[in-house]
């Protein structure tokens, strides 16, 4: 017996088809949002939590912010506390430089100069004077340079071909000169002399040492 199917089956089969394309695009879609909303939501976390981390960072930094103003200031008001303490003991060690100014040049003070005049302007000293010749003022100039530890940087700043009159027939020449020299505090005199007393103690120690050898041989 032959059966004949009458009924439209290949639209049917179409149909089904399309159903199951249907479903499985939903599904697909579905799945899609699904995962979409998991990054998303996961995103979110992230940010939330890495908002979270820069809110505190900013908390910590402006205390730390506050924290180096204060030190900041600590700071200066130190450096104004050894501005002054240093002034203060300036001022102590200062207190006998004209001694030392007046000494340390008459021991300075070839034959033959003489000083007219002394101006000190803070540690720069300007002295007028007349010399023999121009050779006195070399020396004069040699001896503040080397000499002491008074003195440092001598500076002529001139010097002038004059006449002295020793009596009403007896007339001499003579130069008339300004020099100019800064005077050193005494911290730093007592530390030149140290240094400079040093190497003559080791150089003293040497030979001392070298002799005492020669006798144990």
């Amino acid at each position: 017996m032959i059966l004949i199917n009458l009924l439209p089956h290949r639209e049917a089969a179409r149909k089904r088809r399309r159903d199951l394309f249907n479903i499985t695009l939903g599904a697909s879609a579905l799945a899609g949002a699904l995962v979409a909303g998991a990054i998303f939501l996961w995103y979110q976390a992230a940010i939330s939590e890495q908002q979270g981390i820069n809110l505190a960072l900013q908390t910590e930094i402006k205390k730390l912010e506050g924290q180096i103003k204060d030190i900041v200031g600590l700071e200066a008001e130190i450096a104004a506390l050894r501005a002054r303490q240093q002034a203060v003991e300036n001022l102590q060690s200062d207190r006998n430089l004209p001694v030392h100014l007046l000494t340390e040049l008459v021991n300075q003070l070839p034959d033959g100069v003489y000083i007219s005049r002394m101006v000190q302007v803070d540690q720069l000293v300007t002295i007028n004077g007349v010399a023999q010749s121009n050779e006195r003022v070399s020396e004069l100039l040699r001896n503040l340079s080397s000499n002491t530890p008074w003195f440092n940087k001598p500076e002529l700043v001139e010097i002038v071909a004059g006449t002295v009159n020793l009596s009403a027939r007896d007339q001499r020449r003579v130069s008339n000169f300004t020099i100019r020299v800064h005077l050193v505090r005494a911290s730093e005199a007592e530390k030149a002399a140290k240094a400079a007393a040093e190497p003559a103690g080791v150089a003293a120690s040497a030979p001392v040492s070298s002799a005492s050898g020669a006798v144990k041989s």
